[in-house]
């Protein structure tokens, strides 16, 4: 059973979220829409984003874990405001997702953990099989307070959890050359398992806590040893975990999404064969297509291993199956 685990869905419509400049859709055609903020065009979208049968043509996979864009997560509005978005956008979800195909991810408030458990209960007893959260809530990283609340609950609810770069550093060095996408987003993945890392989040939370993340897991796998590096050599300043970053390498998966058997190599070097999961950021256009490509003739992989990265480790950490 081929799994991606790293794709986005965007419903044909919403109602009003109620606040100004809230996301909206405009439909340019029956195939065809754009995603607005306000006033701005975000994304120009296609109907593979919200009608099952455009996805199933397209996949290239047996099944595909879907998730919510993150342009959607109103983590900058007020609690309740997000609360509203959440629900509309999970709801929606599940008719995009009614194809046994799709498993469903939510989103939740995060900015506000109690009304983020609520949201997530809510959801498992809808349906949802995990959730998606963003990176950071404005400045408070993986490692707040409330974000390790809320990620104790998913554990407590052996609810998966996928994590998602989003609200990207803006400026004129970085909105340029998709800039904000080829140096932000990994950027922004390497900083979230550093928070929780460096945070002690692996230290506080049980190790049932299963959590992947997206785009390879950023820069992490390249720079390692660098962080090893630094955590020995000025533990006074960053030895704040109880113990070296490499000794957490079980506690978390990353998505395949590096576009290049050399990446891939380090990565499955890096993080082990058992914590790499096929993903593409479909149907996305920075996404991998044909999906799974690198992965299906990396000369490197043992069949084995190759079966656990198409498949076997997603049926893992949707708690399908234990770890062998």
């Amino acid at each position: 059973m081929i799994t991606d685990i790293h794709t986005h869905h965007v419903p044909k419509g919403w109602p009003d979220l109620g606040w100004p400049g809230a996301p909206r859709l405009r439909i340019d055609s029956e195939r065809e829409a754009m995603i607005l903020v306000g006033d701005r065009e975000f994304r120009r979208v296609q109907d593979d984003c919200w009608d099952p049968e455009a996805r199933a043509r397209t996949m290239g996979v047996d099944r595909q874990v879907v998730s919510p864009t993150p342009v959607f997560f109103a983590y900058d509005r007020p609690a309740g405001e997000a609360v509203r978005a959440a629900r509309v956008f999970n709801d929606l979800s599940l008719e995009i997702c009614a194809d046994e195909r799709f498993i469903p991810f939510c989103q939740v408030p995060l900015q506000d953990p109690d009304l983020a458990c609520e949201e997530l209960d809510r959801c498992l007893a809808n349906g949802h099989r995990g959730v998606e959260i963003g990176n950071h809530v404005g400045d408070r990283d993986l490692d707040d307070e409330g974000v390790v609340q809320f990620l104790q609950h998913c554990a407590d609810r052996n609810a998966p959890v996928f994590v998602h770069p989003w609200d990207l550093p803006s400026g004129p060095r970085v909105d340029r050359w998709m800039a904000q996408w080829l140096v932000g987003m990994p950027a922004e993945t390497h900083l979230s398992i550093l928070a929780m890392i460096l945070g002690g989040v692996f230290d506080r939370v049980p190790e049932s806590l299963r959590i992947c993340f997206a785009h390879g897991g950023g820069s992490f796998a390249f720079w390692l040893g660098r962080f090893e590096n630094a955590w020995h050599r000025r533990n006074d300043v960053i030895g704040t975990s109880e113990h070296p970053p490499s000794h957490y390498l079980d506690r978390f998966s990353v998505d395949s999404v590096v576009f290049d058997e050399r990446a891939l190599r380090l990565l499955v070097d890096t993080m082990g064969e058992d914590r790499v999961m096929l993903g593409s950021d479909f149907p996305y256009p920075l996404g991998e297509t044909p999906v799974g490509a690198v992965v299906r003739e990396a000369a490197f992989l043992s069949d084995e291993a190759r079966a656990r990265i198409l498949g076997g480790n997603a049926a893992i950490f949707l708690g399908e199956h234990r770890e062998s």
